[in-house]
């Protein structure tokens, strides 16, 4: 039986409670109303922002702010389109600001990104973990976006992050989880003093299937964002995604049986009675 992630009722993130292990973005919706009714469908209780790219005034002067309940959903505030420490601090404390505005509980946290070029949107490790040292001594509760490597995560886990978010692939890529194999000794390092030490896919995924193997390998969590904006049928992807990060968690948990090279008999090959005659 499965033990690492021991509490099932919700996702503990610091000081956040989330009934659902799926984080979803948004950006990238042709329309308000889309987004809405895709984060309904989605199940999420946390939605994240980017602070320094959102776009909150639509081409008809509407506020997306004006279109995400604040009473259910708790904002997650990130610092996407960042490529140095300094920049990436700089837009987390006005994300604070902003969500102290707005009475959010979000207000105490942030998902840190800082990318280190423009064509792979892959984190900068270096100012990553800067940005991180920096955000925690200012009392934030710091999500960090960060490579699959194993030795990152355990320095951004030292440092005092609250959750290290290894990427499955590349940012909107659709590609899925690449490396499973890093992913799992991702999870052994930082799990390894405290099971439920939360771990949580972001970047990359593409369809349900994606979640769902995410998922299994031990996974808390999942936080995407263009695998459902542009999905040909974003709510009923957003449908999807949910029911696959409930399958897959209820996957890892119920541990799988083991894989081998030859079959094996479902039915069983004593005890049968022989027919007479």
């Amino acid at each position: 039986m499965a033990t690492i992630g021991s509490t099932e009722s919700s996702l503990v993130l610091g000081i956040h409670h989330l009934n659902s292990r799926l984080i979803v973005g948004t950006g990238k919706y042709a329309t308000y109303e889309l987004m809405q009714e895709s984060l309904e469908v989605s199940g999420a209780d946390v939605i994240t922002v980017a602070v320094r790219r959102e776009r909150l005034i639509d081409a008809d002067g509407r506020n997306i702010l004006d279109f995400i309940d604040l009473e259910k959903y708790t904002i997650l505030p990130n610092t996407a389109g960042c490529f140095s420490a300094d920049d990436a601090v700089r837009v987390a404390r006005m994300g604070r600001e902003i969500l102290r505005g707005l009475e959010n509980p979000g207000a105490d946290w942030v998902k840190i990104e800082v990318l280190g070029d423009t064509k792979t949107l892959l984190p900068d490790p270096v100012a990553t973990l800067e940005a991180t040292k920096q955000l925690v001594e200012e009392g934030f509760s710091v999500l960090c976006y960060s490579t699959d490597d194993p030795m990152t995560a355990k320095r951004l886990k030292e440092a005092g992050a609250t959750s290290v978010m290894p990427a499955g692939s590349p940012i909107g890529s659709g590609q899925g989880v690449l490396n499973p194999n890093n992913i799992r000794i991702c999870l052994e390092y930082l799990k390894e003093d405290d099971p439920d030490y939360p771990v949580i896919i972001d970047a990359g995924v593409g369809t349900a299937s994606d979640i769902t193997i995410a998922m299994e390998l031990g996974c808390d969590g999942v936080l995407l964002n263009t695998g459902i904006a542009g999905a040909q049928d974003p709510v009923r992807m957003a449908r999807a995604m949910k029911s696959a990060i409930e399958a897959g968690r209820d996957a890892y948990l119920a541990g799988r049986i083991p894989k081998k090279l030859y079959a094996t008999a479902s039915s069983p090959e004593t005890g049968v009675i022989a027919p007479k005659g």
